[in-house]
């Protein structure tokens, strides 16, 4: 499993490279995810109450667009990082980490907590899916 594929620049981890266990970008939470996948120990969500089966919802990518509005006000739709992250490209089971993350109020930014604190799980699976059809 590697992290941010696209971000990276000069060549690729081998597909048999053991899995990220951290990444450069503080917005990562593919820590979280490959331990809920079981590709790393579950210790990395110690402390943590979120439900595996919630990535196992299949988002709608079109639905997903229409509700991407708001999110593309700040986290710019071309890919750029101007001081906000990008969000497109991510891998889906990272994005619905970090969504859900900012909605249990794990993470510390009061835009993004409201954001996601009202986003249901189907409409945060729906963002994820088309957020990672951009490239």
């Amino acid at each position: 499993m590697t992290c941010h594929p696209h971000r990276r620049k000069g060549p690729q981890p081998a597909a048999s490279a053991a899995p990220v266990a951290r990444c450069k970008f503080s917005f990562c939470a593919l820590p979280i995810a490959a331990a809920l996948a079981g590709i790393i120990p579950a210790p990395a969500l110690a402390g943590s109450e979120f439900d595996p089966a919630i990535l196992a919802i299949k988002g709608d990518v079109e639905y997903g667009e229409y509700l991407s509005s708001e999110c593309v006000t700040c986290h710019s739709a071309d890919g750029e990082d101007r001081g906000i992250p990008s969000i497109t490209g991510w891998p889906v089971d990272s994005f619905v980490v970090v969504m859900h993350s900012y909605k249990a109020k794990d993470r510390d930014h009061p835009a993004m907590r409201m954001i996601a604190g009202r986003l249901s799980n189907e409409e945060i699976a729906a963002l994820a899916a088309f957020f990672a059809t951009i490239d």
